[in-house]
């Protein structure tokens, strides 16, 4: 099997990460590689206001057992 010069750039730099996030690397791959035909993978670095929001009530909730000492 013959690979692109693209995939060669991706292996060389999986190669030089450590064992820990090359697995990482690789799981991520595998997810990638099952999703649906067609599926739109969002992959802005920005967060919307619904996932700010989200991210906000967890974070509330977290601080409020850390503070009655639920260790979730």
């Amino acid at each position: 099997m013959q690979i692109s010069a693209r995939e060669e750039i991706l292996l060389e730099a999986c190669r030089r990460l450590p064992a820990e996030a090359a697995n990482e690397l690789s799981a991520l791959a595998q997810r990638l590689a099952t999703l649906t035909p067609g599926t739109t993978v969002d992959w802005s670095d920005s967060w919307s206001d619904a996932d700010l929001r989200e991210f906000t009530a967890a974070s509330l909730r977290r601080l409020e057992d850390e503070e009655q000492g639920d260790p979730r």
